[in-house]
């Protein structure tokens, strides 16, 4: 089969598409023809080898956590599953096991190739269901649970105020629509034009810059989808006391490095379940609740390019690879 793989830490533009074996299902697995996979951060971050001194990769390493498909094979034991079924879901590769969770790990073979083997034994896999595309639900993995999980954490109460960083990334574009169902009164941050007519649209109530500047004062929740610990002290200063900064960037910040002690800190990484798994993402997005903003689709051909294209274009929403013009073997 073929896969898009790093053969060692490089730019984006140094991955390849190469033949490797296809993998097996074992006792507990499916193997999945994949339709369509999205880009992560982590994705990006990995080859390029940021985490290097914190997780070390053999190559060649195939990335890609999110993915839609079809099971094509199952091991022993498996019994949720059946050959046929059309699955989605987020599983990170087997070698960053480390970042996985500790409880009924989500982990695959890398689902940046044209079939990859995952765990069942995970909330983090489900139907999709048929009124979802294959890349609607790819792009809905990650982005999805994680924006559904942060909603529950900061628990916002009508007419609350929220600061968005990052709005316009893959998690952003599904948050603010349920923040704007939630009630709360939403600040995001925008760049470009058209990324402030995106968020208008979604759900903002006000958009600014994703300048420290720019950041208001005595907002209830900060919403970090973008920053690293070096330059979140800034965002937490918009909060008021007693408020929550609710961040998805790894490493996690500490109390520290927020430079408050009156503020609560929640850090959500990597997806256990704890706040709803995959089959709940199915629900809510077969129900119109929970949507993802897709800012291109690549065929898996120019897999190379669209990793390029998320680490340059600053795309506003995902970027999906489809599998549907490549052949199956």
């Amino acid at each position: 089969m073929k896969a898009l793989a790093a053969t060692g830490y490089g730019a984006p533009h140094d991955l390849h598409i190469i033949d490797v074996p296809a993998p097996e299902a074992g006792p507990g697995q499916i193997q999945v023809r994949i339709k369509a996979a999205s880009i992560n951060p982590t994705d990006l971050r990995i080859v390029t080898g940021a985490f290097k001194t914190m997780l070390s990769i053999a190559f060649p390493y195939v990335p890609g956590n999110d993915f839609a498909g079809t099971v094509t094979a199952i091991g022993p034991g498996v019994t949720n599953y059946r050959v046929g079924d059309e699955v989605f879901g987020q599983a990170v590769p087997r070698q960053l096991r480390a970042v996985a969770s500790t409880v009924r790990p989500s982990l695959s073979t890398g689902s940046l190739a044209e079939y990859a083997v995952f765990e069942t034994d995970t909330a983090l896999l489900a139907h999709r269901p048929a009124s979802v595309t294959p890349e609607q639900a790819a792009a809905l993995g990650t982005a999805g649970m994680t924006a559904r999980a942060i909603a529950q954490i900061a628990a916002m109460k009508r007419g609350e105020k929220a600061l968005v960083i990052g709005a316009t990334g893959g998690v952003g574009v599904a948050l603010l629509p349920l923040l704007s169902h939630a009630g709360a009164y939403t600040i995001a941050t925008a760049r470009s034009l058209d990324g402030r007519d995106l968020v208008s649209r979604l759900g903002a109530d006000s958009v600014i810059a994703p300048d420290p500047s720019a950041y208001p004062e005595n907002v209830d929740v900060v919403f970090n989808l973008a920053l690293f610990s070096d330059g979140i002290a800034e965002a937490a200063r918009s909060l008021r006391p007693g408020g929550r900064m609710v961040t998805i960037i790894y490493p996690a910040p500490t109390q520290e490095d927020l430079g408050r002690d009156d503020v609560e800190l929640h850090a959500m990484l990597g997806g256990n379940g704890l706040y709803g798994g995959m089959a709940d993402v199915a629900e809510d997005a077969a129900n119109g609740i929970l949507t993802v903003e897709i800012a291109r689709v690549f065929p898996f051909k120019n897999a190379v390019e669209a990793v390029v294209a998320y680490a340059t274009d600053k795309p506003l929403g995902k970027i999906v690879v489809s599998f549907d013009d490549a052949p199956a073997g």
